[in-house]
């Protein structure tokens, strides 16, 4: 018996911006010094990315985007909007994204919405409460008994957390059904400056939201549905890097810390991890047909190609989300999954997640 994601829903904010001119827009929050915003445009031109969803932008005007939300910066101290402005604005946007999600995995899932025996919502870009569990229960109807987990502000990796919940809710009976809901507002953290690690997590990180309906069900069933089998997880803290990546709750909105070193220490301390994983798993390293990475950034998919030795094209699908959507912390391995699915993508699957530790999180998933 496994874990089976029945079905896997996205959702999207209404506008997104070109990466060109996110580029530009950034210009105006001095992340750029005078006289270096060549250099600005060429990093958000090199993060691969084309397009990035946001909940604060406005309808297209004459130049293709419009927000009001942060305003120029008026000198370099100028830190934006504070962190409870960012907080009223996650609470006010935060469940719409959520609910169509948890909408669209229902109906992948092909269930009443009344199955729905447990909730685990995840996300690190915000803090409300009443919050979006409630809001998902009331819109989607569930029963108002539904048991409810949040998993907080555990970043990119927050979706196997989640799963990792939802895993043990469906053990505990044989017709639990579990909804999981990822939602990431990540463009509310805006940082304005130029602090390096603040510029550079300006240039990948966007708002989305996906959910998956679980439930512990024995291999087979119909081949053509052929949904993803959750069979193992592992977790794993990389040696000498707890210093190397950070979330902190700041006064003006969450603040990344991303030290240059993180794709080294994936290419050094990776693939013993996965391996060890792949064991206890029962499933051999050329067994591995397809792979769902969290794409971080250009250079953690490179690291990560490099460390286990992979063809050119066995992260397509993880630089494919990447470079339409950008990186949506913890939705965006769902993302990543789902694109896999309607592929038709072969198991054994390995995924594979990083945040804050530096921590991976493993899972390897049949079909």
């Amino acid at each position: 018996m496994s874990l089976t994601l029945l079905g896997i829903g996205t959702s999207l904010p209404d506008h997104a911006i070109a990466q060109r001119d996110a580029a530009t827009l950034a210009a105006s929050f001095a992340n750029a010094t005078p006289g270096r915003e060549r250099a600005l445009e060429a990093l958000y031109r090199k993060s691969g990315i084309r397009s990035r969803g946001s909940v604060l932008l406005d309808d297209p005007g004459a130049e293709g985007f419009s927000q009001e939300f942060f305003p120029p910066a008026v000198d370099t101290a100028h830190g934006g909007p504070s962190t409870g402005e960012r907080m009223a604005r996650y609470a006010l946007e935060a469940g719409r994204l959520a609910v169509e999600a948890a909408r669209r995995a229902i109906a992948a899932a092909g269930i009443d919405p009344a199955a729905v025996s447990h909730l685990v919502t995840c996300s690190c870009t915000g803090f409300a409460s009443p919050g979006i569990d409630i809001e998902v229960i009331e819109e989607l109807c569930l029963s108002a008994a539904v048991p409810r987990t949040h998993v907080g502000f555990m970043g990119c990796h927050g979706a196997f957390n989640a799963l990792r919940v939802a895993d043990a809710f469906a053990a505990t009976a044989a017709d639990a059904v579990v909804l999981v809901v990822c939602v990431e507002l990540c463009s509310l953290h805006f940082q304005y400056g130029d602090h390096d690690d603040h510029v550079v997590a300006n240039s990948r990180f966007a708002a989305g939201a996906a959910a998956a309906v679980c439930r512990t069900a024995a291999p087979g069933g119909p081949q053509e549905a052929r949904p993803w089998r959750l069979v193992h997880q592992a977790s794993r803290i990389l040696p000498g890097s707890q210093r190397e990546m950070g979330w902190l709750i700041g006064d003006h909105g969450f603040e990344m810390s991303l030290s240059a070193r993180v794709p080294d220490l994936i290419a050094a301390h990776l693939a013993p991890a996965v391996v060890t994983m792949l064991a206890a798993a029962g499933v051999p390293p050329e067994a591995v047909a397809s792979w769902a990475v969290h794409p971080g950034g250009p250079r953690i998919l490179t690291a990560v190609e490099a460390a286990l030795e992979l063809p050119p094209d066995a992260l397509a699908a993880s630089r494919g989300v990447h470079a339409e959507h950008g990186n949506m912390s913890s939705a965006t391995i769902l993302f990543v999954l789902d694109r896999l699915h309607v592929a038709d993508a072969p198991g054994p699957c390995v995924a594979l997640a990083f945040g804050p530790g530096l921590t991976v999180e493993m899972a390897v998933l049949e079909r």
